[in-house]
């Protein structure tokens, strides 16, 4: 379904990056080394990801729904002769949490790499490499009506609302996570300061089956807040006190983006991962009355970004 916004304003424009910018890290399932360039785009390109070890002209997958795959622990794409991009959550959320409408990726292997396990390496990229708007309004997929996915005791909903608002809670056995709820109005300015620095996290004791499976072979006290039965054995501790539902909620931003651009809409999820966030989007775009295409007004932004916003230089990632 499409339409134009029916509120009164001057209309957001696509951005895409000003300059290229280049990072390197490790991947955290594969455990390989992952050169990663970001690199700016033409309007209504989307995001785009480029395996450049691979020859040919297949080597391009679109961060889309339709090409996502559900997979254990991670977000993967999988493209033309079964080119694969796996553990794009974070990257994306920080594209979405930044509003890049348009970017390629370039990777010279099957992974974007972890980083420290948060969006806040990647939100650091984008603030070096800069933004520029482009001559063409943005669409956004308003939610008309109320939809729901859910199985045994987890669940994943979308609902109509005023900008973009995101309510999770999810409930751990473990005393260091227990439970806990947060809801955030999703802004640029809110995703970097309380929502980009949240890191993934996991449990010790699950490391081995993690590591039979193929998984976490990246994995260290560097890219992730590990669990010890009660105890979170990092360091440095926690960086929110309830860093872990805010990175569920940093994991749903870079899902939902899979959708092709924002959401004018309310995100709820109770214990909801990948696959049920994935789910949610197949059963949205299937009521085609639940939702329209709309060319987004300065209106439809939470405040305080009500108008265009100034990127500010970070100092460093984790600012």
């Amino acid at each position: 379904m499409t339409g134009q916004s029916g509120i009164s304003g001057e209309f957001v424009r696509q951005k895409t990056l000003k300059n290229s910018i280049h990072c390197s890290g490790v991947g955290l399932h594969s455990g390989a080394k992952i050169n990663m360039t970001l690199l700016p785009a033409p309007a209504n390109t989307g995001v785009v990801f480029r395996r450049v070890d691979i020859n040919g002209g297949n080597n391009e997958v679109k961060a889309s729904w339709e090409n996502a795959v559900e997979t254990p622990l991670c977000t993967t794409l999988v493209g033309q002769d079964g080119i694969k991009i796996a553990t794009i959550e974070h990257l994306m959320s920080a594209l979405a949490g930044y509003e890049i409408d348009n970017v390629v990726v370039e990777l010279n292997g099957a992974e974007v790499p972890v980083m420290d396990g948060s969006a806040a390496p990647f939100v650091f990229l984008i603030e070096c490499a800069g933004t520029v708007e482009q001559d063409t309004p943005r669409r956004a997929l308003r939610i008309i009506e109320h939809v729901e996915t859910s199985e045994s005791h987890r669940s994943a909903s979308v609902a109509p609302g005023k900008g973009f608002s995101i309510n999770f809670e999810i409930d751990f056995d473990s005393r260091a996570v227990g439970r806990q709820e947060w809801f955030v109005e999703v802004s640029q300015t809110s995703f970097k300061r309380e929502v980009s620095r949240a890191r993934t996290f996991g449990f010790l004791q699950e490391f081995d089956k993690l590591l039979e499976l193929g998984l976490a072979r990246g994995g260290s006290l560097d890219n992730a807040v590990v669990i010890s039965g009660d105890t979170v054995m990092n360091e440095g501790g926690l960086r929110y006190d309830d860093e872990f539902v805010r990175h569920k909620v940093l994991d749903s931003i870079g899902d939902l983006y899979l959708i092709g651009g924002p959401i004018i809409g309310h995100f709820h999820g109770v214990r909801a991962g990948h696959a049920l966030t994935l789910r949610l989007i197949k059963s949205l775009f299937a009521q085609e009355s639940a939702w329209e295409w709309v060319d987004m007004t300065h209106s439809d932004l939470m405040p305080p970004l009500a108008a265009p916003a100034r990127l500010q230089p970070a100092v460093a990632a984790q600012a």
